[in-house]
């Protein structure tokens, strides 16, 4: 509560989020708060008290974030894509986790993870904004300086998540619309220099959501787009491209049209895949490219996706 009230004083903004392969804390404030909170980001990180009825609290929140999650089809699409590409590896597991695993976690639990995996060799710490690079590096040594620079015992096993493929349905006569589809393949890691060459082709791909369209999806430079709408196969389409450590995943999320011709709409796709590896005009690569640098220039407008985009 105390860390609340300092945080609003401040006029800051203090969040937290987990993805499948780190976890991110994060203060948003004015330029000549910036040291106030690294501080409160390090305390945070190291003096939490922990107390047995706020994990509770904590505790029903994720269980709530869960049950949110397990309605939202999208999400459940992309959990139940990296069980079926990764199956049994680390990336084939849910952010959130089991249940159990939730409902058994104690201050204790929390502390013992703290003390093992919070170590500076695990840590980057990224700024963007209102600061320049001394004074970071000034703060990360004063407020982050005490942390162990390695843990005592290595803290796991490395795993590494290997592709494997299957494929998973899961049939709802209770679920109203059409279906939700995912055909993915394994991508590239952040590393590798083709990374872009592979979020050019799914420029070339395109999205599509008929709500936003509006019949104009047709009329599309996309030959997949065009040819979905012109047919009503599908409301909204999505190529992703998603990278990790070791490996990724690259492929097309597509929401079926109320016809709900699945076999259709999957042919539709996997036809438009192969065809790019075979016929791709100069214009194509060009409109692909331009469209891939625009997108990217607008996912870093703000200082908390430029930051994030350097950690």
């Amino acid at each position: 509560f105390e860390l609340e009230i300092e945080v609003e004083n401040l006029g800051a903004h203090l969040n937290a989020y987990t993805s499948r392969e780190q976890t991110v804390y994060y203060a948003k404030s004015f330029s000549q708060d910036v040291a106030k909170c690294s501080g409160i980001l390090s305390d945070l990180l190291s003096g939490s008290k922990l107390a047995p009825d706020a994990v509770e609290r904590e505790r029903d929140v994720i269980l709530r974030e869960m049950e949110e999650v397990e309605s939202q089809l999208e999400e459940v699409i992309f959990d139940r894509l990296h069980e079926a590409a990764f199956r049994g590896t680390p990336l084939a597991r849910t952010i959130l986790g089991p249940k159990e695993v939730i409902q058994s976690i104690t201050a204790d639990t929390i502390r013992e993870y703290v003390s093992t995996h919070y170590t500076a060799d695990r840590m980057v710490i990224a700024a963007a904004g209102g600061v320049t690079h001394e004074q970071i590096c000034e703060l990360a040594d004063k407020h982050f300086g005490q942390f162990p620079s390695k843990p005592a015992s290595p803290p796991f096993t490395w795993e590494p998540s290997i592709f494997t493929g299957a494929e998973v349905r899961v049939h709802d006569d209770a679920m109203a619309g059409g279906a939700h589809l995912a055909i993915a393949f394994e991508g590239l890691s952040w590393n590798d220099p083709d990374v872009y060459a592979l979020q050019m082709l799914g420029s070339l791909l395109g999205s599509y959501d008929a709500k936003i369209a509006r019949g104009a999806g047709v009329h599309s430079s996309s030959k997949l787009v065009h040819d979905l709408a012109r047919d009503d196969l599908a409301s909204a389409v999505m190529p992703f491209c998603t990278c990790y450590t070791d490996t990724g995943l690259f492929g097309v999320y597509a929401v079926a049209s109320e016809k709900n011709n699945l076999d259709e709409l999957s042919l539709v796709l996997l036809e438009e895949m192969v065809r790019l590896c075979f016929t791709v005009s100069d214009e194509d690569v060009m409109r692909a490219g331009t469209q891939l640098k625009a997108n990217l220039c607008a996912s870093l407008d703000g200082t908390s996706a430029v930051a994030e985009d350097i950690g």
